[in-house]
């Protein structure tokens, strides 16, 4: 007798499926099989149904038949993934449509699922699409690793002036205040934010991140507060916002400055008050939620010039904290490098990797217009594209140091008229550019030149 294949579980916690397919016999196959092996299995008939199951929950698997009936269900896939874009897809597919599931595949389908199938076949192909998502999160577990190590390396310093600064940061955190941090761009204001979550009150409670300027328009009002069915083209289902989400945690708002002017009138109500409305909904509502905000922008200027409400910054200017760029706490540059290099060169190198006398003057006589994720971003290319165990300044993408007698003075910038090269001043001169615009077609637009060469310059001088 042959046995049935294990599932595999991932994590501690049970798996979820949603079955689309217009065959209510499939979908009954489907879900007693799931089950039995401990998913919690939702299953549908048509496209809307698939799409306000996605709107109201999470799922680990999407098993999608190829047609709906008059409906067709390769149409349908790019929604699934713009909603749930974690969610892995298995189509389902008569022996007929092997070219349509190969099409699948090709738009972001993980598997295929041949009908008529069997128990073992579908065990088989949940398996393998299982083992595939436990991968992707031991990868993220990974990036998770190197974010608390960003957060051990940036606070544990050496520099007398960023330890009294920590101080101080870590008595806010202990109150519920407003904090704004300030700071240019890469200085470690998002690790800061999670640094003090964790010196909190609320250090076991949700953290709950919003990367402001990637949203727009309505979608910012809704992301932050939610919104009612039908409150604006694409609500097709109520949802919870991120202050909900965050509910008695703490609420991170990264640039701030990038809020759109309905989002900061909603924003300041609920700094007053504590009290929000979901987009297309009069009911009032109450939420206990820390906020922490972060901006490289000089929000006294937006607002002079309009684009920011002067009574919304009163309300987040109650603590502020301004991070000290990585110039300033030179003293922390090669261990700060030297924790980066030991984690990327674990992750790909067997040999111990370690900098060159060389490669360490040039990083501690670099100004670092990019702070630490230039840093950081220098060190893993350094650990991808050196032909050795030991990194020099070509690896790092980096300037070595001038020649004895040649010095600049430790810890001074790049500026005109000192003994330097053109192609050292451009680099500063980009560099600095960069490190206060928000991309590189901003950029471009100051330089003078187009956004493809100034990609190009970026990757010539290693910049982030």
């Amino acid at each position: 007798m042959q046995h049935a294949e294990p599932m595999v579980h991932v994590a501690s916690s049970a798996w979820s499926a949603l079955v689309v397919d217009d065959d209510p016999g499939v979908r009954q196959s489907l879900r007693l099989c799931l089950e039995a092996a401990d998913g919690k299995v939702l299953g549908v008939g048509t496209s809307s149904g698939a799409l306000e199951a996605l709107d109201r929950g999470r799922f680990d698997l999407v098993f999608l038949d190829l047609w709906l009936g008059p409906e067709s269900g390769l149409a349908l896939l790019p929604e699934i993934l713009r909603r749930q874009p974690d969610a892995a897809i298995i189509v389902i597919t008569a022996f007929a449509s092997f070219e349509s599931a190969v099409t699948a595949m090709r738009s972001g389908a993980m598997d295929y699922l041949p009908k008529p199938f069997s128990p073992d076949q579908v065990r088989h192909a949940a398996n393998r699409v299982l083992e595939a998502l436990a991968l992707k999160r031991q990868l993220s577990e990974l990036r998770e690793r190197l974010g608390e190590m960003d957060v051990e390396a940036v606070f544990e310093s050496l520099s007398p002036m960023f330890r009294s600064f920590l101080q101080t940061a870590a008595r806010a955190a202990l109150s519920d205040a407003v904090i704004l941090l300030r700071g240019e761009s890469g200085t470690g204001k998002n690790v800061l934010a999670r640094w003090m979550r964790a010196q909190s009150a609320r250090a076991d409670r949700p953290f709950v991140a919003v990367n402001c300027p990637a949203l727009s328009g309505d979608l910012m009002s809704s992301t932050l507060f939610g919104h009612k069915r039908g409150a604006f083209t694409g609500a097709v289902a109520d949802a919870i916002g991120k202050v909900e989400e965050a509910e008695r945690g703490t609420l991170f708002l990264d640039e701030i400055g990038d809020v759109v002017p309905d989002t900061q009138a909603r924003l300041l109500r609920f700094l007053n008050d504590r009290s929000y409305e979901r987009l297309g909904e009069a009911k009032e509502r109450k939420a206990d939620v820390r906020l922490i905000a972060a901006t490289n922008r000089a929000l006294e200027e937006e607002v002079k010039a309009g684009r920011f409400r002067e009574d919304l910054l009163f309300r987040l200017n109650v603590v502020t904290l301004t991070l000290p760029p990585l110039r300033d706490r030179r003293e922390d540059i090669i261990p700060l490098a030297r924790n980066y290099l030991r984690f990327f060169g674990a992750a790909r190198s067997a040999v111990p990797l370690i900098f060159s006398p060389a490669a360490e003057a040039a990083l501690a006589a670099h100004s670092w217009p990019g702070n630490l994720r230039e840093l950081r971003n220098a060190v893993e290319r350094a650990s991808i594209l050196s032909p050795s165990a030991v990194i020099e300044p070509d690896d790092l993408g980096i300037p070595a140091p001038p020649a004895e007698g040649h010095l600049r003075p430790k810890g001074a910038a790049v500026a005109l008229g000192e003994d330097v090269t053109l192609e050292e001043l451009e680099r500063e001169h980009i560099a600095r550019i960069l490190a206060r615009v928000s991309s590189s077609e901003a950029a471009a637009k100051i330089l003078g030149i187009d956004a493809t060469t100034v990609q190009r310059k970026r990757r010539r001088y290693g910049l982030a």
